[in-house]
């Protein structure tokens, strides 16, 4: 009975020795209490815990990817859609993360949801749409302010999707093919400004020179006898263009025109 009694003590104390010991891994650490109040941060690497009087939480110190579920909101243009984004963070003060939060991967998760519905509610949806770098940097700068204090430091903040209503969807084709038709017609409004004023230019040139008039005349004839056409010219001289042109100047001057 004694030898039984005296081998159940040596399992026990070399049970006891052999749970002292804990391997940390390079991306872990150890959050030690002593007699439930904190003592210690430790590790990687082989660490010492005294069973009963000391108690240990592990903490991961690798990047955690989390995914944000899909947030109903309304944009600040009364716009309703659905959106989702994914939240990158890492614990940088074990001691932090657990003894100022309960659990500190809900609490950022819950944390993230609420901040993405309002901060995207305050802004149009073309700015959801157009301007996501600028919303992502806005989120992350938010969401790290409210983590300092967890020992949390958020890396990065992505929007992946904006789904929008199907009606939505139409209205925005609408407007995009209105945007194209406007920027179509100021572009052929601008080529004909800039045709006009090569036209006056031109204009010009051949009043300082009126046998270069003769001359394109000419060359237009030829242009035209070269193509493929039943079109049939009847040739006028230039002199009596102008002397029509004469006529009707003096018509407007003098309210008639005389004859010879």
């Amino acid at each position: 009975m004694v030898t039984y009694s005296f081998a159940t003590i040596i399992v026990l104390v070399v049970v006891l020795i052999v749970s002292m010991f804990k391997i940390l891994r390079e991306y872990e650490r150890a959050v030690v209490f002593l007699l439930g109040r904190f003592y210690e941060v430790k590790g990687p690497g082989l660490i010492i815990i005294v069973p009963i009087i000391q108690q240990m939480v592990r903490v991961d110190l690798r990047t955690i990817v989390l995914d944000v579920p899909t947030q109903d909101l309304i944009t600040r243009d009364n716009v309703s859609v659905r959106v989702n984004a994914v939240v990158y963070f890492r614990v940088v003060e074990p001691k932090m993360a657990i003894n100022n939060v309960e659990n500190y991967l809900e609490a950022t998760s819950q944390l993230s949801q609420t901040t993405l519905r309002s901060v995207l509610g305050q802004h149009e949806l073309d700015e959801l749409l157009s301007a996501r770098d600028e919303l992502n940097k806005d989120l992350q700068v938010i969401l790290d302010q409210h983590t300092d204090n967890w020992g949390i430091k958020i890396a990065n903040v992505e929007i992946k999707h904006v789904d929008l209503d199907e009606s939505m969807v139409r209205a925005l084709a609408r407007q995009a093919e209105a945007e194209r038709s406007r920027r179509a017609k100021v572009i052929h409004a601008i080529g004909e400004l800039e045709a006009s004023k090569k036209l006056k230019e031109a204009a010009q040139v051949l009043n300082e020179a009126p046998n270069a008039v003769q001359l394109r005349y000419m060359q237009t004839l030829t242009e035209i006898s070269n193509d493929r056409t039943t079109t049939i010219v009847f040739p006028m001289p230039i002199d009596l263009v102008d002397k029509m042109g004469d006529l009707m100047k003096g018509a407007s001057t003098e309210g008639k025109i005389d004859y010879p």
